[in-house]
C-alpha cells in the first residue's frame, strides 16, 4: 500500500544551494516517474533539490505509486524534494516563472517531465556552466526512434565556442537562428558520434536556444527577466523557454553542451493548444523602439 507523500514545506525548501530541478508536470505520472528516475541515479552534485509543480486535471502525477516511490528515493539520497500544485493553469511561462520564485539556489536546471537524464549529466552541466561563466548551458534532448535517420545537412550547424561564450542578439531570419536545427531528432547524437569525444570530455556550442533540459545561473536569469513576460502571454501559448533563452544570450551568453543526456520520452504532448508563439511577443515587444 503506497502511503501519502508529504508535500514538504516551502519556506524551508528555498534555501540557498548550489542546484534545484524546476519541473513542471500536468497529466504524465509515467513520463514523471522516469523523469524522476534519472534523477536519482545523479552523482556529483551532492544535495540538490527537485521542486515539482503539477497542473493535472485529476489528481497530481506525484502521487503515482510510481513516481512517489521516486520521491521517495530522492529524499532518502538526500535531496530535498518539494511537490506543490499550481492551479488554475495560467500558462506555460506563468507556470515556469511560479517554480522559478520557489527556488534560491545558485543553478536552476529547468526539465522538462518528460525527459530522462542519464548518469552523470548534472554534473557535467554544473561543471561546464562553472568553467564557461556563462548564463545558461543546455543538454538537447535525443529521440532515439530517430537513431537511424541520419540528416547530415544539419550537422553544419554545429560550431564549437573556442573560450568563454560572448552575449548574443539571436532574431529569426538571421544564420544564428538556423542553429536550432541540429537538434531536433537525433541529429546532436550524431554529431557526438562524429567526435568521438575520449571518455570524460565535452564541448560547448553556438544556439539559439534548447529545449527540455536547461541549466540556468539564476541570477543571470533574473537579471534577463526570467519568466515575468507570463503577464504578457495569452494562457494558451508556447515558446516560453525560446524567450527566457533569447533574453539570458543577449544579456549573459549560453551555450550547448555535447555530449547531451537528455532523453526525449517521445510521448504525445500536453500542450495540444498553442496559438501564440511567447518568443514572438517578447521579441517584439522589446525590438520595438520606446518613445524618447
Amino acid at each position: 500500500m503506497n502511503r501519502p507523500l508529504v508535500p514538504g514545506d516551502t519556506a524551508e525548501f528555498r534555501r540557498e544551494r548550489q542546484l534545484d530541478v524546476l519541473v513542471p508536470t500536468r497529466n504524465r505520472p509515467a513520463e514523471l516517474a522516469v523523469t524522476l528516475s534519472g534523477l536519482a541515479t545523479q552523482e556529483g552534485v551532492p544535495g540538490f533539490g527537485v521542486v515539482i509543480s503539477d497542473q493535472s486535471d485529476g489528481d497530481p502525477a506525484y502521487a503515482h505509486p510510481a513516481a512517489a516511490t521516486m520521491v521517495r528515493a530522492l529524499r532518502h539520497r538526500g535531496h530535498p524534494v518539494l511537490l506543490t500544485r499550481r492551479l488554475p493553469r495560467r500558462g506555460l511561462a506563468e507556470h515556469r516563472a511560479y517554480l522559478l520564485d520557489l527556488s534560491a539556489a545558485r543553478y536552476v536546471l529547468c526539465l522538462d517531465d518528460d525527459v530522462w537524464l542519464e548518469p552523470g549529466t548534472l554534473h557535467r552541466l554544473v561543471t561546464a556552466i562553472g568553467e564557461l561563466g556563462c548564463g545558461f548551458v543546455g543538454n538537447a534532448v535525443h529521440g532515439l526512434s530517430y537513431v537511424d535517420d541520419v540528416r547530415p545537412e544539419t550537422h553544419g550547424h554545429y560550431e564549437e565556442w573556442v573560450g568563454r561564450p560572448v552575449p548574443e542578439r539571436v532574431r529569426p531570419g538571421t544564420p544564428q537562428w538556423q542553429r536550432a536545427s541540429i537538434h531536433p531528432a537525433a541529429n546532436l547524437l550524431h554529431v557526438t558520434q562524429r567526435l568521438n569525444l575520449p571518455p570524460g570530455a565535452w564541448r560547448a556550442y553556438k544556439v539559439s536556444w534548447i529545449g527540455g533540459c536547461v541549466l540556468y545561473d539564476r541570477a543571470a536569469l533574473v537579471d534577463s527577466g526570467g519568466f515575468e513576460f507570463w503577464r504578457r502571454m495569452p494562457e494558451k501559448h508556447q515558446g516560453e523557454d525560446v524567450a527566457a533563452q533569447l533574453a539570458v544570450l543577449e544579456r549573459h551568453g549560453g551555450a550547448g553542451v555535447l555530449p547531451s543526456g537528455a532523453y526525449h520520452l517521445e510521448s504525445p504532448t500536453t500542450v495540444t493548444e498553442r496559438d501564440v508563439e511567447a518568443w514572438e511577443i517578447v521579441l517584439t515587444d522589446s525590438d520595438t523602439p520606446q518613445p524618447a
